[in-house]
């Protein structure tokens, strides 16, 4: 807008768009989903689509419709606004493009036609799950509701799956951050989707719900560590604790597989750190090696054999887990046993402080006194005794957090 008088710039930034405000999704079961304000949702983010501000120039009253059928996932892609600039009335300033950076990360196929996408969903009662069902369960709805559902493990063999795949993988851009698009051609993938099973006019529907993907890395000499990658459960079906039952469901499929050395988990949102630190103490709790009396007696090596064999846990994920439960067991308003569990906690978090301390030595024998005294920077003690505190009160905060879910 260089160049510009100031009255016109101004007028231009009437049209500037919020674009997560501008977007609105819908899992479509029936036609009257369509006008029902009760159905839409908004994306968590749009940056991986609209760039980092967020924004969109050139419209007034935009609206940008983004509809799936809710069990097919056929597709509708349209907009409306209000107003629209012009070049010509503004020295040859153009709005933005709207459907096309959408349309670029959506399969082709989409629809354009709301009266199109309305026939399609007569063929809804015909999809039926790709895969195999590995578990079933019942959730409650924030209305109270008790609903079923089912998840379905697939991979790249599964026929038809692929091209639904396709159609479901652009949830991520809008809910995962920094998401990218995975070869699933590559048979080291496997994926467990999730659909809500439920009768419309007599008809068994099946509705996608969410997935998960997991990754099998070569583990020496002729095992796997399962990695999962991408969790979403889409926002019409979050806080009914269908996420918790999701990682179950992986965690079940690979107990029992003796070539499964631990399940991993790949650059772990705060969100699904704490589902996970959730679902393994709840799991850990059971075990023997974790009950109360053990875990006063501080972290050892049965929680890490039996945490690993029962539940395919890493060392580093249990160690995680023992000082959730352990703070579980502490009284904190007992002085004397609560500094004992901090003392625990800060001893392991200053380990980094103890190797970045050896290394540092093994430099200062390698270089001259005026060599190392430029090259290096020490961290003093009470910058690491600040540090340790930081990062324990931010620990301890996760925690509770989900201790209070386990009590719950």
């Amino acid at each position: 807008m260089a160049g510009m008088s100031g009255i016109a710039k101004n007028t231009l930034q009437n049209y500037v768009i919020d674009s997560n405000e501008a977007l609105e999704f819908k899992l479509v079961r029936c036609p009257e989903d369509i006008e029902d304000d009760e159905t839409t949702f908004k994306p968590d983010m749009s940056h991986q689509v609209f760039g980092d501000s967020e924004q969109i120039f050139g419209y007034s009253g935009l609206r940008i419709k983004l509809y799936y059928s809710a069990c097919r996932l056929t597709t509708y892609l349209s907009h409306t606004y209000t107003e629209k600039v012009h070049p010509d009335k503004f020295e040859g300033v153009k709005p933005d493009e709207v459907i096309k950076p959408i349309a670029e990360r959506i399969p082709a196929g989409y629809l354009t036609n709301l009266d199109d996408f309305v026939a399609s969903l007569q063929k809804e009662g015909t999809f039926r799950p790709y895969g195999e069902m590995t578990h079933r369960f019942t959730a409650t709805s924030e209305a109270g509701e008790e609903r079923t559902f089912e998840v379905y493990r697939c991979d790249a063999s599964t026929p038809g799956f692929l091209q639904y795949h396709q159609r479901f993988q652009t949830f991520i851009l809008w809910y995962i951050d920094a998401a990218s698009y995975i070869d699933v051609d590559d048979e080291k993938w496997r994926f467990f989707v999730t659909y809500e099973k439920f009768q419309l006019g007599g008809v068994t529907h099946y509705a996608l719900v969410g997935y998960t993907s997991v990754y099998h890395y070569y583990a020496y000499p002729a095992n796997i560590r399962p990695r999962i990658s991408q969790m979403l459960v889409l926002p019409p079906f979050q806080h009914m604790g269908i996420g918790a039952e999701m990682l179950h469901t992986i965690y079940s499929c690979y107990q029992d597989d003796s070539s499964v050395l631990d399940i991993t988990v790949e650059d772990p949102s705060d969100n699904f750190a704490r589902l996970r630190d959730y679902v393994d103490s709840k799991n850990c709790m059971k075990l023997e090696s974790f009950q109360p009396e053990k875990l006063h007696q501080g972290f050892s090596e049965a929680m890490v054999e039996e945490a690993k064999k029962k539940l395919k846990l890493n060392k580093r994920q249990i160690r995680r887990v023992y000082e959730i439960l352990r703070l579980h067991v502490t009284n904190r308003s007992d002085d004397g046993a609560y500094q004992l569990y901090r003392l625990d906690v800060k001893n392991r978090l200053n380990i980094q402080y103890k190797k970045e301390d050896r290394d540092l030595e093994k430099l200062r024998k390698m270089l001259r006194p005026e060599e190392y005294a430029a090259t290096v920077t020490t961290t003093s003690r009470d910058q690491r005794l600040e540090s340790l505190e930081r990062q324990f009160s931010l620990l301890q905060d996760h925690y509770l957090h989900v201790l209070e879910r386990l009590d719950s």
